[in-house]
């Protein structure tokens, strides 16, 4: 029979508190990027959600690019993440028949985030394309 004293409680007092601060740090840890449009995704291919939405003069793309990485390089996955966004883009407009304008760099709103837990670093990037 255990005996329960004011030391044992605090002791496992103390325990309960660092397992709540170890779970929120876990979960804090962990971040996804932020969506800039609320346009659906599909899966495009392994690493890849795209949506597109109709504009007046052209169509805004929306991507997801998310991969694993034993070391996060979240610049590596930001540059495939504007390349994926450009090239899909690309693709779209060729199967409208139309041409688009260049896509310009400074104007792709881009998040980043990566799960700890997993490995994966994450990309959202939302960009306005203008038909030529």
């Amino acid at each position: 029979m255990k005996i329960y004293t004011s030391r044992n409680r605090a002791t496992q007092k103390a325990k309960n508190w660092l397992a709540a601060f170890c779970a929120t740090f876990l979960i804090a840890g962990c971040s996804t990027p932020v969506q800039y449009s609320k346009t659906p995704l599909s899966p495009y291919d392994k690493h890849t959600d795209v949506g597109f939405a109709s504009l007046e003069d052209g169509f805004e793309i929306s991507i997801l690019y998310s991969r694993y990485q034993y070391i996060p390089e979240s610049a590596a996955v930001a540059t495939a993440c504007k390349a994926a966004l450009t090239s899909i883009a690309w693709e779209y407009a060729q199967k409208q028949n139309k041409r688009i304008e260049p896509v310009n760099d400074q104007r792709i709103r881009l998040s980043m985030g990566r799960n700890g837990l997993t490995g994966v670093t994450s990309c959202a990037a939302t960009a306005a394309v203008k038909w030529q």
